[in-house]
């Protein structure tokens, strides 16, 4: 038997579902925008295959944005891109790129704010409004 949620509730999780959906939204945009630039980011922090990486981190994306939206395989989504904020604070903005940029350790701190929200968003799921019941897995209905 599920919980019943307030209003406060449901509006929060709904609120959130859609900033998580917006982050990536945005992010999955400058990649279609400009791939090529994508890749070159990639490149410049040496990574092999640059073009493939940015077509696998812009779908990576857009499943994230659909999940999130949709509710549909949600607490795995969460920690998939729980483990791909992570992925992406220590290649794109670790410790090696803080002496050069100071913002640099900033930007990789709000990696893990991001990352907590994720967690906290898989632990808790989609909520009961506005969320796909399909989760094979699981023993939630």
């Amino acid at each position: 038997m599920e919980n019943a949620q307030s209003l406060w509730q449901t509006a929060a999780i709904l609120i959130a579902r859609l900033i998580f959906s917006a982050v990536f939204v945005m992010a999955v945009s400058f990649k279609f925008m400009d791939m090529g630039a994508t890749a070159g980011y990639i490149a410049a922090a040496g990574f092999p295959f640059p073009l493939f990486l940015a077509w696998c981190a812009a779908i990576l994306e857009v499943l994230l944005v659909v999940a999130f939206l949709t509710g549909a395989l949600f607490v795995p989504a969460a920690l998939a891109a729980a483990v791909y904020v992570i992925f992406l604070a220590f290649s794109f903005h670790g410790p090696a790129r803080w002496t050069g940029n100071q913002a640099e350790f900033g930007f990789f701190v709000d990696h893990f704010t991001f990352v907590a929200g994720l967690l906290f968003a898989a632990v808790h799921g989609p909520g009961s409004v506005l969320a796909a019941k399909w989760a094979p897995w699981s023993d939630r209905t």
